[in-house]
């Protein structure tokens, strides 16, 4: 898994995107702070910027570095989830400009385990992680279930096919600062 890191991490330090195993399903990642590489998610995605993609975080501390205020309620949904949760915040910092849409949000999942978690641990900054797959299509559950055209419109295809994700997308809360609790996804 080493090797797989270090070929990804090289990539998405290069602006390149890639395919990823997540600790949900199979994603198309970038460096959530580089403006082109945001762009060519977009793109390969046939999706519009006004849909918000994830990021992942690999703990608390650098939740905090990209969160201008996260509420305290984010903590406990974290800590006692039982399955992977991302939480919408408000007032994000430091990410590209384009990852942010005109509701002043950013959803982000703090990953702790596995591929996804030693990337992000490795490149220090927030990674992309939108679903496999063009906008509107099914998202696939297993590697095997990606598109031809998502698979050569990547730079990297991390050679993790094997690995057994959750096969589910995470579940969203959307947490604002005056204290709403909205589930998008469960």
């Amino acid at each position: 898994m080493t090797d797989e890191i270090n070929s990804a991490l090289k990539v998405l330090k290069q602006g390149g995107i890639i395919l990823y195993p997540t600790d949900t399903v199979w994603g198309i990642g970038c460096d959530a702070t580089n403006y082109e590489a945001v762009e060519k998610v977009f793109k390969l995605k046939q999706r519009t910027e006004s849909k918000a993609m994830i990021c992942l975080v690999n703990d608390f501390k650098m939740l905090n570095q990209y969160i201008e205020d996260v509420p305290e309620v984010a903590y406990d949904i974290l800590k006692y989830a039982a399955k992977p949760t991302t939480i919408i915040y408000d007032r994000p910092l430091r990410v590209a400009e384009n990852l942010i849409p005109k509701d002043n949000t950013l959803a982000i999942r703090v990953v702790r385990k596995g591929f996804a978690n030693a990337l992000v641990k490795k490149l220090r900054r927030p990674i992309v992680s939108t679903s496999a797959n063009i906008s509107g299509q099914p998202t696939p559950k297993s590697f095997k279930e990606i598109s031809e055209d998502i698979l050569k419109g990547v730079d990297y295809v991390v050679n993790l096919q094997n690995v057994k994700s959750a096969s589910k997308p995470s579940a969203i809360i959307k947490l604002s600062n005056d204290g709403a609790v909205e589930v998008i996804r469960k």
